[in-house]
């Protein structure tokens, strides 16, 4: 692993009683301190870390940013927040170690066009003093809508996992182009991360590995890696409030999804070190 490697989407996950989760959560994760955060950088020889706000802890970013607190310049943040956080919360946090704020395009409205843009649009001018990013989760159908709106922002956009683009969907699918679009023009990263998140059933992994060649191909200074530490899951059967177990997939597996996805040295090292370090100021 070249020296300054970053992993650029991990969850921390505190004592429930120190850090309560939000009521209206979907599921419920288990412990997943810190230390356990540095052991498994450690495994991969990473030396740093994003820590994501993980949506079970809603707005409330206290985890996170004693996260960062223990990382001590090793880490770097991405919030969720509201309408309610000003300026000064805005500043405080930077100080901190935040650098992007994470929404969820996914919860606004039933697709309501309008309302997408008004938000990204108002959040980008509250993050663009700080040189901030915006994070977006959303579904490959919504990220290509907005791709008009994203390609505007005064801020840089990180797409999350693969950008929502499933494993099975063609290249030449006019959405896959869109995204493709956006990040050659340099205003979109996209994490090559969390496979499973768009091939639940772990069987196309070429399929995977043509997508991420795609990606690199596109624009290799806008692309991240990212282990999507822990693995948070819902198990079936469960109701949000009872803990689910999260995926098991280990150093060794991450490990060769690097080998495949950056096999060339010098684009892994823009990947792993120089792209993050541009983008999340190490």
């Amino acid at each position: 692993m070249p020296a300054g490697a970053c992993d650029c989407h991990v969850h921390v996950v505190g004592d429930p009683v120190r850090y309560p989760m939000a009521a209206d959560r979907h599921y419920t994760p288990g412990r997943a301190s810190v230390s356990d955060l540095k052991q498994h950088m450690s495994s991969l020889g990473i030396s740093r870390a994003v820590i994501v706000q993980p949506s079970v802890y809603g707005t409330d970013n206290a985890c996170m940013l004693d996260g960062l607190r223990d990382l001590d310049g090793a880490g770097r943040g991405v919030a969720v927040l509201d309408d309610s956080a000003d300026d000064a919360q805005l500043r405080d946090f930077h100080s901190l170690g935040v650098r992007g704020l994470r929404l969820n395009l996914e919860s606004v409205g039933s697709r309501d066009t309008q309302r997408m843009r008004d938000d990204l649009q108002a959040w980008a001018r509250r993050v663009a003093p700080l040189d901030w990013h915006l994070q977006v989760y959303a579904s490959l159908d919504v990220i290509a809508e907005v791709v008009p709106i994203l390609q505007t922002l005064p801020v840089p956009v990180v797409l999350d996992h693969f950008a929502g683009v499933p494993a099975g969907a063609a290249l030449t699918d006019s959405r896959v182009q869109a995204v493709l679009r956006l990040v050659a023009s340099g205003a979109a990263y996209v994490k090559l991360s969390a496979p499973y998140r768009i091939d639940p059933s772990g069987t196309a992994g070429e399929a995977v590995a043509g997508l991420a060649a795609a990606f690199i191909g596109a624009n290799p200074d806008r692309m991240l890696w990212a282990s999507d530490w822990p693995h948070t899951n819902r198990e079936p059967g469960k109701s949000p409030l009872e803990v689910s177990a999260y995926r098991h997939i280990g150093s060794p597996r991450l490990a060769q999804e690097i080998n495949a996805w950056l096999s060339d040295e010098a684009v892994r090292a823009r990947v792993l070190v120089e792209n993050p370090a541009r983008l999340y100021g190490f």
